[in-house]
């Protein structure tokens, strides 16, 4: 039985194939979902409290501010509560695996492309996650983007 699913969201084309996996491994084991977005493709912000993005505070970025925008809109249709839910700058695997192992997270839940040729050597967020996760993993097959 899991207890509490980390649902790792990206806000691609294909998020709510991720979302509607991680809700029904909600629904099934009665767990906890808390949610995190790792942002990895924006300059880091200006802060004093590190790389934890507070969700209620404004800044003068607006991509940031998009970004809180998103994660909190999914986590308001899940009913997650805000305290469940992270935007964090940093490397992907580094910050799922880590938050994980911080919440006593049993089970993550992201998407993952089908790999080939160099992309696949050079591994991806799912496959850092799996190698690093203090917990299980469910890798959310997606179709290529």
């Amino acid at each position: 039985m899991y207890k509490h699913i980390l649902l790792a969201v990206d806000f691609s084309a294909n998020t709510e194939n991720i979302v509607a996996r991680a809700v029904k491994m909600v629904n099934q084991h009665s767990a906890k979902l808390s949610l995190v977005h790792i942002l990895d493709n924006i300059p880091m912000p200006d802060t004093s409290y590190g790389t934890i993005i507070s969700l209620g505070d404004e800044s003068d970025n607006a991509l940031l501010e998009q970004e809180k925008t998103k994660l909190n809109a999914l986590g308001e249709k899940l009913s997650v509560p805000e305290n469940q839910r992270w935007l964090i700058w940093g490397t992907p695997k580094d910050e799922i695996t880590t938050l994980a192992a911080q919440e006593s997270v049993d089970l993550i839940v992201i998407g993952s492309h089908a790999r080939h040729g160099l992309a696949l050597l050079l591994g991806s967020t799912a496959s850092g996650v799996l190698h690093h996760a203090p917990c299980d993993l469910l890798a959310v097959r997606l179709p290529h983007e």
